[in-house]
């Protein structure tokens, strides 16, 4: 497996693993609808006009296999205003048949140490509630609940989500 920046190209390979991740990770947390309405060629068109932009304020790496996107990772400055400073995990997806493979833990360390480089000693990011798979997953690799909810509004769905922090200084080396 390989972490690499991502390029333009990708974007149909992103878009499948934010819509397969999706639709298993959010099973029963989400409204069944939302998540069978997602579609990879409309997520695809969003993640081109992304990459293509050279004003985007995020990063985005992947994580690929054989030639294959099987994850990514999206990151850059915090994007909360309370929050002046930080560093932000925006988001972190595998395939659902890569899970367990070891993905996340290469892209999570792959962020974490980017984030550090670029002088964040501290990064958070926001764990949908139910999704325990992934707080657990959050929490082996160092990030800890700090008890800060939110209540985000999207189109046909109502997030609340639960942040999780983490000192990076132990991030670079």
């Amino acid at each position: 497996m390989h972490v690499r920046a991502a390029a333009l190209t990708d974007a149909d390979g992103i878009a499948a693993v934010h819509v397969r991740s999706w639709q298993a990770a959010y099973r029963g947390l989400m409204p069944q609808e939302v998540l069978d309405g997602l579609s990879v060629e409309e997520r695809a068109d969003g993640w081109r006009s992304i990459l293509a932009d050279p004003e985007r304020i995020s990063r985005t790496l992947v994580a690929e296999h054989d030639g294959r996107v099987v994850g990514w990772a999206g990151f850059g400055d915090a994007r909360d205003e309370d929050a002046p400073g930080t560093g932000e995990l925006w988001g972190i997806y595998a395939l659902p048949d890569s899970w367990s493979s070891g993905v996340g833990h290469a892209l999570i360390t792959a962020v974490e140490r980017e984030l550090a480089d670029a002088g964040h000693a501290v990064a958070y990011l926001w764990v949908l509630e139910g999704n325990e798979r992934a707080g657990a997953f959050y929490e082996r690799h160092g990030w800890a609940a700090d008890g800060a909810a939110k209540v985000e509004n999207r189109p046909g769905l109502v997030l609340h989500e639960r942040r999780h922090v983490k000192t990076l200084k132990d991030a670079v080396g």
